[in-house]
């Protein structure tokens, strides 16, 4: 077994063009396969903004109970990548330290969905106790029901596809999720409006079709565990999952930090979708379509973060101080030239963005438009932070560096962002455009701690 590379006939290549080389090949596949489960949500959205407005702003409101938890459980098993990624690096022939790292996340991953599967089965209760419409936290309870079984898949198959990802196998995890694409919007279809001889469910079908969707990928991760001859000698389904109490313990002391920052971050997003359900239903609406837009464009920074965590991580396991500077910067700059052309798409061209989700055009919907259009343009200027805090992040990640980030991610969120946002939304007559603003403050304020952090690393030789 090699480790995973380049071929070598790209040696002779400048490092430069190598490292681009290396990181695109690896991100491509893991960002396309970003968007495909995003696309899973934005379908949900989609299909419920049909049924109609109130159902949407209760898929919105629920979704922002889910994602938190959903996100910090993420947290902690994604922690396997660097691991993976480092035992790699130290030595590719090592399969079953592999395989005991993947066992450890796999067994976490029920040991997080049991406390928040009883957490979601109460989001009616958690959204009336915070002052939200009866009606609407009635209609996202249900879709609570629907949608929280679809956590244990998940984060099993993201577990899975971190640890294909640190063997270079990113190309499985992408076809799962382009079928689970393809399967979700036939089983919302089907689960919402009642086609093809299925219940109508409404919002409780959206979130059971998500459930089955994520099943499906997860079910084709372990099928292609078993026949792949390169993954077949770790036995990652087929050996039994035995705690390995160090390897256990080391996951979550990475993973505990790395969980509590994505929740920093998801959480002021669900914070912000919370209280602009307290300043109306328009604005919810606008915020939720907006918000939507902004998780999709962030997908492709979420990749090219991911890769470069698994990139960076071989290179700390090669104990290589210059591969890993080199991994980190140029994963680093990629990003930061896709947020600009990202964000300059979102000022030019908003309303082509806006026009799947509503008929921009309908004189019903002019309010929601005009809000959307102005949150949409302070979307824009927080991609560039929202890029760099990502691809920073996993840097550090790659490094096993988690706790700093952590308290950074804090202080920038609920220390920054989020005052001046409740001030610009609830004390001056911004209203929601002033949440956004404030989302941009936090996100800036992290990215900028976040590479004070990274340069201190690398001065002091990462290790």
């Amino acid at each position: 077994m090699t480790r995973p590379e380049l071929p070598a006939k790209s040696a002779s290549r400048p490092w430069l063009a190598r490292e681009i080389g290396a990181t695109l090949a690896l991100s491509g596949p893991i960002v396309l396969t970003n968007i495909a489960v995003n696309f899973m949500t934005t379908t949900d959205v989609m299909m419920l903004g049909w049924l109609s407005p109130k159902a949407l702003a209760a898929g919105a409101l629920g979704y922002n109970i889910y994602m938190p938890l959903f996100l910090f459980c993420i947290g902690v098993i994604g922690a396997v990548a660097p691991v993976a990624a480092s035992l790699v690096g130290a030595d590719p022939r090592d399969a079953s330290g592999l395989r005991r790292a993947c066992h450890q996340a796999l067994l976490s991953a029920f040991v997080l969905a049991a406390p928040a599967w009883a957490i979601l089965w109460n989001a009616e209760a958690i959204l009336l106790a915070i002052g939200e419409p009866p009606d609407l936290a009635a209609q996202a309870g249900l879709y609570m029901h629907g949608l929280q079984w679809a956590l244990a898949p998940a984060l099993l198959y993201f577990a899975t596809r971190s640890v294909f990802a640190a063997l270079g196998r990113t190309a499985p995890t992408l076809i799962a999720g382009l079928i689970a694409v393809v399967f979700n919007a036939g089983a919302n279809y089907a689960l919402i409006f009642g086609h093809f001889g299925a219940p109508a469910w409404g919002v409780f079908g959206s979130g059971v079709a998500t459930s089955l969707s994520q099943s499906v990928m997860l079910l084709m991760l372990v099928v292609y565990s078993l026949v792949d001859p390169h993954l077949r000698r770790y036995r990652l389904f087929v050996s039994l999952w035995r705690p390995d109490w160090p390897a256990f313990a080391k996951l979550w002391r990475l993973g505990l930090p790395i969980g509590a920052t994505i929740a920093a971050e998801i959480s002021i997003f669900a914070a912000a979708g919370l209280a602009m359900g307290l300043i109306g239903p328009v604005s919810l609406e606008a915020h939720a379509i907006v918000l939507q837009i902004a998780s999709t464009a962030f997908m492709v920074p979420l990749g090219l973060g991911q890769a470069a965590s698994v990139r960076v991580g071989h290179a700390f396991g090669a104990r290589d101080a210059t591969a890993v500077a080199r991994a980190g910067w140029i994963a680093f700059f990629v990003t930061m030239a896709y947020v600009a052309l990202s964000a300059s798409t979102m000022l030019a061209a908003p309303r082509l963005l806006i026009a799947p989700f509503l008929a921009s055009e309908a004189p019903e919907k002019a309010e929601i438009v005009a809000l959307a259009l102005s949150f949409l343009r302070v979307a824009a200027l927080f991609q560039m932070f929202d890029g760099a805090q990502a691809a920073l992040a996993n840097m550090l990640r790659g490094v096993h560096d988690s706790r700093w980030p952590m308290t950074m991610a804090l202080i920038g969120y609920w220390a920054i962002g989020a005052p001046i946002g409740v001030a610009l939304a609830f004390f001056t007559p911004l209203r929601g455009l002033g949440l956004w603003i404030g989302l941009a403050c936090g996100l800036a304020a992290v990215a900028l701690q976040l590479l004070w952090r990274w340069r201190g690393r690398e001065r002091r030789g990462f290790f």
